[in-house]
C-alpha cells in the first residue's frame, strides 16, 4: 500500500498553483497534486487522503453525484422520534421609551429525541 494517493479532483491539473508545476526547461506542466495518506492524523475523516482541498472535493460531487446518490439512492423520508418541552420563563427586555427593563414571559421551546426501542 502506497503512502500517498493523487487527488482525484476532475480539474485538480489545470489549477495554476506553484505546487501544480512539474518538468524542467521549456517542458513544463501542470500535474494532479500528491496526497499523504492521513496527512491531519485521525483528526479529519479519510475523505482528505483523496482530495487536496474542498475544491477539488466539490468538482468530483458536482461530476459524480448521480452514480454516488445511485450506491444508496433514498426512497423515502427518514423520520426521528421526538418529544417537545416548552417552558415559560419570565425575561426583561429593554424599553427605549422610558430607558427601563421591562418584564416580560417568554416560552424557551426544547426538542429532545425520543428512544423507542
Amino acid at each position: 500500500m502506497s503512502d500517498y494517493n493523487w487527488c482525484h479532483g476532475p480539474e485538480c491539473h489545470t489549477k495554476e498553483t506553484q505546487s501544480r508545476i512539474r518538468g524542467s526547461g521549456l517542458d513544463k506542466v501542470l500535474r494532479t497534486i500528491r496526497i499523504k495518506e492521513n496527512r491531519y492524523g485521525s483528526y479529519q475523516s479519510d475523505i482528505w487522503n483523496h482530495f487536496c482541498n474542498q475544491r477539488c472535493l466539490m468538482d468530483y460531487i458536482q461530476t459524480h453525484i448521480r452514480s454516488i446518490v445511485a450506491i444508496a439512492p433514498r426512497r423515502e423520508a427518514l423520520e426521528t422520534p421526538i418529544k417537545i418541552e416548552k417552558e415559560k420563563y419570565e425575561s426583561y427586555r429593554y424599553n427605549y421609551n422610558t430607558s427601563q427593563r421591562v418584564p416580560y414571559q417568554a416560552t424557551r421551546t426544547t426538542i429532545k429525541s425520543v428512544d423507542n426501542s
